[in-house]
């Protein structure tokens, strides 16, 4: 936070909307990564993102950003390990798929967010919000639904410890995910 003051400046936080359990919407809590108006260029951010300051690159190469979600999950609107809670007209994409991903809390990670850890790597120049929508998200969707169907607490506590072994490791596009999900 200090960083971001001394560094960025003001605001420190950056609070968005999401669609939570019961698809009731929430205001999700980050470390601010981004120029202060960035929202205005879309929502997300190709690996070149010119938006995001040097001290949110950091944060988020870190996964530092992150942290102010705990306070969500002291609100009671996430959870440790449940499906990343998306932005609405993503929701709106898949409406049968997010009805039964978030008949649960959402999560600050589960295994979709270890397979997309560095999620701006995955995309290709071009249309961003089309790779997402018809690439991205799909397999995300995929991911978390498998998982949440089977999940209990001996899997959670699994991908609790791969998150931990993963933050703040080395940059890769994706873990080597499915010998961890054969398990579960």
């Amino acid at each position: 936070a200090g960083a971001i003051l001394l560094g960025d400046g003001r605001p420190i936080f950056y609070a968005q909307s999401r669609i939570g359990r019961g698809l009731r919407p929430f205001k999700i809590l980050k470390f601010r990564t981004m120029a202060p108006d960035a929202d205005c260029f879309g929502a997300l951010s190709g690996p070149a993102a010119v938006r995001i300051t040097r001290i949110g690159r950091r944060l988020r190469r870190l996964k530092l950003d992150e942290l102010p979600q705990l306070w969500n999950v002291a609100a009671g609107e996430m959870s440790f390990v449940g499906p990343r809670p998306e932005v609405e007209r993503y929701v709106r994409l898949y409406p049968r798929q997010y009805a039964e991903l978030l008949q649960q809390r959402p999560g600050i990670t589960d295994p979709a967010s270890l397979a997309f850890r560095h999620e701006e790597r995955c995309f290709q120049t071009g249309d961003l919000e089309q790779q997402y929508m018809q690439g991205i998200l799909p397999e995300k969707l995929h991911l978390s639904l498998d998982y949440m169907r089977r999940r209990g607490f001996a899997s959670d506590l699994r991908v609790i410890l791969q998150t931990l072994k993963l933050w703040p490791g080395p940059p890769q596009a994706r873990p080597n995910l499915p010998r961890m999900t054969e398990r579960m």
